[in-house]
């Protein structure tokens, strides 16, 4: 898929006062790419989500920084980062949760989990109560190409982002080829930079030594 690199939001007055050791990415590296998918409806559940209420990526220092190093090293091979999201509120994971409950709601079943039973999230560990992301240490991303024109396409994974399935773990032996050289590739410069890949989503990382590891935050994305 190839897309159009829109312009980068700037920080204005009505900008969210962030809690200490929180940024806006693009303050740290407007050169990194993003796609909010949770702002948006091009997400598993179809519908922008409570708790983002603007095409913004907030995350802390660390995480930002650390892929502003990762993205140095890209842009020197015509690549870049694309992040799907970093710190989520807490009202956002909730709602994750009633959405999964909710058994009738399956819009997007066919495109983002056409071979699992709904009821089976939590349990398959797509789901969960709490989040890493709700602390502000994880966050979910790709590498994509850079074009002339100011697009760029999304390297081959092999699944799309926040697809859920086995085919998404990042190890997954039916994953070979081109899209698995991506998945490592991602793995391998995330590791050398102080991230922690969830083994069941190629796109997911933490950073170590997070600076608010029993915190979960719920102030808004704007």
């Amino acid at each position: 898929m190839e897309c159009v690199i829109m312009s980068k939001p700037q920080v204005s007055p009505m900008s969210l006062t962030l809690p200490e050791k929180f940024v806006y990415l693009h303050d740290i590296d407007a050169t990194i790419l993003t796609d909010i998918r949770y702002f948006k409806e091009d997400n598993f559940i179809g519908r922008p989500l409570p708790g983002y209420e603007a095409d913004v990526c907030i995350t802390v220092e660390a995480v930002a920084h650390n892929l502003s190093k990762i993205q140095k090293t890209l842009k020197m091979q015509g690549l870049s980062l694309l992040v799907f999201d970093s710190y989520r509120p807490q009202e956002t994971v909730d709602y994750f949760g009633e959405w999964a409950r909710n058994i009738e709601d399956q819009a997007m079943k066919e495109a983002y989990y056409p071979r699992i039973d709904k009821r089976e999230v939590f349990n398959l560990g797509y789901i969960a109560a709490r989040s890493s992301h709700s602390r502000g240490s994880a966050v979910d991303l790709t590498i994509v190409k850079l074009k002339e024109g100011g697009s760029y396409e999304e390297l081959n994974m092999g699944t799309k982002f926040d697809y859920l399935d086995e085919l998404s773990h990042t190890l997954n032996p039916e994953i070979q080829g081109e899209a698995r050289e991506n998945r490592l590739l991602l793995k391998t410069l995330m590791e050398e930079n102080n991230f922690i890949n969830y083994r069941k989503e190629w796109w997911h990382y933490n950073i170590n030594e997070e600076p608010y590891p029993e915190t979960y935050f719920n102030f808004p994305v704007k």
